[in-house]
């Protein structure tokens, strides 16, 4: 009997950067210091959905949207890629997981760097 080959693991070379700045809304302001004050706050849409982290307009219907609510501060990993390379500028200096967690009371997921020993711990 011949074993099969394990698959390569896929990689995409891409470099992404933002160089600007910019002031914060009130929406986005009440989110961080609600993580100063470590709670986390979305936003609630007109159809119910709670947005994390908020955003000051409804993606779907562009409606203004500033109706603040208090998320649970755990969740669920729904997927995630390895960062074996840090480049300048990221949030670890070592190997580490991009992962997005989708917080216990919200319908969209956060972006969070995971520092872990290696792919296996993610």
């Amino acid at each position: 009997m011949t074993s099969v080959p394990s698959p390569e693991v896929l990689r995409a070379p891409l470099v992404v950067e933002f160089p600007f700045t910019r002031s914060l809304g009130p929406v986005q302001s009440a989110f961080l210091t609600g993580l100063r004050e470590r709670t986390v706050l979305g936003v609630r849409t007109g159809d119910g959905r709670t947005l994390v982290p908020p955003v000051e307009y409804d993606p779907v219907t562009a409606e203004e949207i500033r109706d603040l609510v208090e998320v649970a501060t755990t969740g669920t990993v729904t997927t995630w890629a390895w960062n074996h390379a840090p480049r300048r500028g990221q949030p670890l200096d070592t190997p580490f997981a991009w992962v997005l967690v989708r917080l216990d009371g919200a319908d969209t997921a956060l972006l969070h760097a995971l520092d872990v020993p290696g792919p296996d711990a993610v």
